[in-house]
């Protein structure tokens, strides 16, 4: 009989002796009413709430913190393989049922012996702060959920929970009507019998149906003649008179393994060898220039051109991994050699000056800058030009955007967050690496001349075109369709589509966890607590790592080190989660999460051993998969978020001006994000941008008191009427401040002439007319000199003088109500990007909000798309513009 740790009791499976089985029992029943007599909350704290965001405490105060509950290192028993000499697993049972320290690991982790088994915070590497580990406004982390929420997000949970009973006995009363259908005379499909597919709607709404002659009045079918295989000349002909297929509406598109029928494309475009340098611009070692073999070469200047990046370039890694690769490929090519050809080693970094490569790269791209607009508007069409055959591919006989068909340069890795890889060289891309995927009777399309590919593939379940395997991390790299495409939308609809389904599944799913969570049995409770804190906290499933990946870790790979525990019910969570980004939350969790957790720390545990340590996310998965097919940790996060902004969409009365109706939209998204722990550290360059904000305010006001001044000129008695109050100069507008945004206006002021006259040139050059002269340039740019007198005039008399045809008193109020209007706009356009700072709204609204509920919102309070998605997003999310109208719900 087979007696995996999955049979054994909780206190058994922790290590214990069969003889000892019951008073080892007893005595975690002991611990877990110890516990239960444990200060209780008194409702401050609920369960499931996040309650900090703050600073970092030193790793020996959180020590002393929860030294009860996070086992005293002085008293550790040996490990549980010294202790028990015993197997509980019997040759028939598997290595699932073993905790996974004792399985055999698939990946072995290699450490410094000098920091294994140091906490995160203690090893010798200093934890960055939350500015340093900004990815951007997309960088997705968790948040703290704000109090005011809490009672918010349990109505929601509630409202979900009534909704999911609902939805199964909705199913299960449709089914037990149409059984009544069939009983009642309605006859059933033959065993054989196929019923007819739906056929797809694929013309244009706007356009109506071509009537044939009662003869052909059988399925139409497009007639092509002389038809080419050829992308290009397919493409062209196709351009104007292409059907829409509306795939969102054909039920049999999606179904089965087999993605497509026949696809033809030109394959990738390669990056532009590299240019030597010229002779006078050298690497200098020691202050000695070096001549070195042009791939060495190359290297050296892929560092040299980042020497403004000095997030990377001053990194002790990055620079410890580049120059590490460096030093392989000087050995490979030769070495390096001084201007009268004597060798000269390169030992030390710290010798190498890179920066005349910097400077030379610098000046090249300035004067790119520089460039003319119809010099760049020429370069800019060749391009095109040149990458137009691979810009479309036609799939099943459809014109599809092809996303990513460059070939990514050569170059530095730049990793994000710690990546342990940040710095080494990613070597260039060569044809006998790449495998084309293409249809049977497509052409395959030529590689370079003298080259070949890896391989050429007719793979029908796949949506790839090309792929290679990059040499940092040994990764694949697809060439796949552009996200407006029918393939990718299909994914998207998929994704949104499993996470709606989850609504009628979740109150089973959170019942039986809560109710697991006691279980006698380890692997049981670990997989309660699990789903508990990937459903509450929306933290990450996670994997495990390769010994060359970043050390990053989820919820079921946590470590021992990564969760300190404070009585009565709080947890405080420390680790690199998602591309190396620092995840640190405190949490107030359910008393009995918090109980469970100190079972799974206790002795003989230690730093670096796992927290669920019976539990992997593909078990995880498997067992989620039971309540839903195709159920995966992932599906929650989609859930919660698109759920809960349903939720807000029903009882939101977004009213006023269609910035105030935005600002509404983006509060309701804000909520989701904190709700459903959609966090970002607040970026390094939000200080300068809301700085810049505030001076457009700030100048805004200050043209209010010029118009003002206008006013007063012109109508002398107003002062009276209105009071001096209303004429005064703000506080914040010192003189000083006055002269600096006057010479800014000034500034603002000619960069505009010069714009405008050179797209005018641009306009006749490209007409065949001859181009205005720079006298004519010259004549314009008076008109800010005009500006200027007029500035120091007002400066000197403290009056302004009306400015405009035939100014009066209504003219300039009507100009003050409108200026008032975009002072409010972007007032609240100010308030809102500071609400933001700390909220990844971007990840919650792309990638976790259903966007049809952003369509609702849209179509529901008329407000325009394009408030809320970019041109490329509004193609990604074309199926959802599409398919619902304001009534549609999640």
């Amino acid at each position: 009989m087979s007696s995996s740790d999955e049979d054994i009791p909780l206190v058994k499976a922790n290590g214990r002796s069969a003889r000892n089985s019951l008073p080892a029992k007893a005595a975690a029943m002991d611990t877990d009413e110890k516990m239960d007599d444990a200060p209780s909350t008194n409702g401050h704290v609920d369960p499931g709430v996040s309650i900090r965001f703050g600073p970092v405490q030193s790793q020996d105060k959180m020590d002393d913190a929860g030294s009860d509950v996070n086992g005293d290192s002085t008293h550790k028993r040996k490990t549980r393989e010294s202790i028990s000499k015993k197997s509980y697993a019997e040759p028939e049972s598997s290595e699932e049922d073993e905790p996974l320290s004792k399985r055999r690991r698939t990946s072995v982790k290699h450490e410094d012996p000098e920091t294994e088994g140091i906490p995160l915070g203690l090893n010798g590497r200093k934890l960055p702060k939350a500015s340093e580990t900004s990815i951007g406004e997309e960088s997705d982390s968790d948040v703290p959920i704000g109090r005011k929420l809490i009672s918010e997000k349990r109505k929601i949970e509630q409202a979900a929970e009534k909704e999911a009973k609902a939805i199964r006995s909705g199913v299960a009363q449709k089914a037990t009507n149409n059984k009544r259908k069939q009983a009642n005379g309605v006859k059933k499909e033959e065993a054989g019998e196929e019923k007819p597919a739906k056929k797809p709607a694929t013309k244009r709404a706007s356009k109506p149906l071509k009537k044939e002659p009662e003869s052909k009045q059988s399925t139409p079918v497009k007639k092509e003649k002389g038809r080419s295989t050829s992308v290009k000349q397919e493409s062209e002909e196709a351009e104007e008179d292409e059907e829409e297929y509306r795939w969102w509406e054909d039920p049999t598109k999606g179904d089965g393994t087999i993605k497509w029928t026949t696809l033809e494309h030109n394959g990738v475009v390669f990056p532009p060898p590299y240019e030597p340098l010229p002779g006078h611009v050298k690497l200098k070692y020691d202050g000695v220039p070096v001549t070195l073999h042009p791939e060495a070469e190359e290297v050296a200047v892929f560092f040299g051109t980042m020497l403004n990046a000095t997030q990377h370039v001053e990194n002790p890694v990055f620079q410890k991994n580049f120059f590490m690769d460096f030093k392989e490929v000087l050995k490979r090519t030769g070495g390096a050699t001084d201007h009268k050809g004597n060798r000269i080693e390169i030992t030390e970094f710290g010798k190498c000056d890179f920066r005349l490569i910097f400077e030379y790269h610098e000046a090249k791209r300035q004067e790119k800058r520089n460039l003319p607009p119809a010099e760049k508007k020429r370069l800019k069409a060749e391009k095109d030009e040149a990458e137009a055959p691979y810009m479309y591919c036609m799939w099943d006989g459809r014109k599809q955007k092809v996303g990513n068909f460059r070939i990514e340069p050569p170059g530095l890795f730049r990793g994000r967050g710690e990546h342990p890889k940040t710095g080494r060289v990613k070597t260039r891309v060569q044809p006998e690496q790449i495998t084309i995927n293409i249809g049977k009777e497509a052409r395959v399309p030529p590689p370079p001349e003298g080259r070949r590919w890896k391989e050429v593939k007719h793979d029908q379940e796949g949506t790839w075109l090309a792929m290679w395997q990059e040499n940092i991390n040994g990764n694949y790299k697809y060439v796949m369709l552009a996200a407006n495409s029918d393939v990718k939308g299909q994914s998207d609809y998929k994704k949104f589509e499993k996470a709606r389904e989850l609504k009628g599944h979740i109150d089973r799913i959170r019942k039986d966890y809560q109710k697991a969570l006691k279980s006698e049995l380890m692997v049981e409770r670990q997989k309660a607590t699990a789903v508990y804190l990937i459903d509450q906290f929306a933290l990450r499933a996670g994997n495990e790592k390769g010994e060359d990946e970043a050390e990053t870790v989820g919820c079921c790979s946590l470590k021992y080190e990564n969760v300190t525990l404070k009585p009565p019910n709080t947890v405080v969570f420390d680790f690199l989660g998602k591309d190396s980004i620092r995840f640190y939350d405190e949490v107030s969790v359910d008393p009995q999460v918090f109980k469970n957790l100190k079972i799974f720390k206790k002795a003989p545990k230690k730093e670096g051993d796992e927290i669920f340590d019976r539990l992997t996310t593909s078990a995880l998965n498997k067992h989620l998969s039971v309540y839903m097919p195709g159920l995966t940790a992932k599906v929650f996060r989609t859930y919660n978020a698109s759920h809960t902004m349903s939720t807000l969409l029903k009882e939101m009365k977004a009213t006023g001006t269609v910035a105030e109706k935005v600002k509404a939209y983006n509060d309701a998204n804000r909520k989701v994000a904190i709700l459903c722990n959609h966090k970002r550290t607040v970026g390094a360059a939000h200080t300068n941008q809301m700085e810049k904000l505030s001076e457009r305010i700030k100048g805004l006001r200050y043209q209010k008191w010029r118009l003002k001044q206008m006013m007063l000129a012109l109508e002398p008695s107003l002062k009276k009427k209105k009071g001096a109050a209303f004429f005064s100069l703000d506080e914040d507008m010192t003189q000083e401040w006055i002269q600096e945004h006057q010479a800014f206006l000034l500034e603002e002021q000619r960069q505009k002439i010069q714009k405008k006259f050179e797209k005018e040139n641009e306009k006749l050059s490209a007409d065949g007319e001859k181009e205005m002269k720079a006298s004519e340039l010259e004549e314009r740019l008076k008109a800010v000199k005009e500006t200027e007198k007029k500035f120091n005039k007002e400066n000197k008399t403290g009056k302004v003088e009306p400015e405009g045809r035939g100014p009066t008193v209504e003219k300039l109020e009507n100009s003050l109500a409108k200026l008032e209007q975009r002072i409010e706009t972007m007032s609240l356009q100010a308030q809102d990007k500071e609400d933001n700072k700390e909220v990844a709204l971007g990840t919650s609204k792309i990638n976790y909000i259903d966007p049809r509920l952003t369509v609702v919102f849209s179509k529901k309070f008329n407000v325009p798309i394009e408030k809320f998605f970019s041109k490329s997003l509004r193609e990604k999310f074309e199926w959802a513009i599409k398919s619902v109208d304001e009534n549609w719900e999640f």
